[in-house]
């Protein structure tokens, strides 16, 4: 059953939303090369504490960090570590903010230092796909219009999305109905509604859409070791329209 949220509770989830967007700011400003995922761990931690928020994915189903930190080939849910980041990296850091009981859902993708023309073709596609989907995320549309929107466009530009992992609705729990594909066809899929409340977050690889599980149970990885980014907004639709609740652009 999908959850219609009430103004309230959306203007509430905005407030965990604005947390982790200014916690993703300040992330920005900590990449670079020597760094490590495990210090960026610390930070947000600190950081959701001074903000009286909870990084809600720690606990999550044995999960056992604040943020999921997935480095070049790792497509989601990678564990922070304590090995530097180099040069030409990419890291995508994913993270869940419990602000008074209201949750709000971002991931972002950082390249480490100066990359490749193709991995910054990589970032530049994904985080477009981002809202390429959002734009598709109007009343009256269909779920399946969010991940055609974004599929063709990715794959007109020559990669590959993720199969395996897929947007959820938020609200009281991470995951609630609807599931949110970044693939598939258009006008398929449950009616998009004012009051829902979901996360748009493809995945898109460089090589093949495949992924495969590391032995942690947790970190998924493309199948053919290419890079992969991810891009994440929680959105709520509204009657003026699409509301991105994690908007860092201000």
């Amino acid at each position: 059953m999908i959850v219609l949220k009430s103004q309230r509770e959306i203007d509430a989830m905005k407030k965990a939303g604005e947390i982790l967007a200014a916690c993703h700011k300040e992330i920005a400003k900590m990449v670079k090369p020597g760094i490590t995922t495990w210090e960026i761990e610390e930070f947000v931690e600190q950081f959701l504490e001074k903000h009286q928020a909870v990084p809600q994915q720690k606990g999550y189903k044995g999960y056992k960090y604040a943020t999921c930190a997935s480095i070049n080939d790792e497509v989601c849910h990678g564990f922070p570590r304590k090995d530097p980041l180099k040069e030409g990296d990419i890291v995508t850091i994913d993270m869940v903010v419990n602000y008074n009981g209201s949750l709000a859902d971002s991931a972002w993708s950082y390249p480490v230092g100066k990359v490749s023309e193709e991995t910054e073709h990589l970032l530049k596609v994904t985080k477009k796909a981002l809202y390429k989907g959002i734009e598709a995320a109007v009343p009256g549309n269909r779920i399946g219009d969010i991940g055609h929107a974004i599929q063709t466009y990715v794959e007109a530009e020559g990669f590959s999305v993720v199969r395996d992992f897929i947007g959820h609705g938020i609200g009281a729990v991470i995951h609630e109905k609807p599931d949110v594909p970044h693939y598939g066809l258009p006008g398929k899929g449950p009616r998009i509604k004012e009051g829902m409340v979901f996360t748009i977050e493809p995945m898109v690889n460089i090589g093949a859409y495949q992924t495969k599980m590391d032995a942690n149970g947790w970190t998924a990885r493309t199948i053919d070791g290419k890079y992969s980014a991810q891009y994440e907004h929680t959105i709520a639709i509204t009657k003026d329209g699409v509301m991105i609740l994690t908007e860092q652009d201000k």
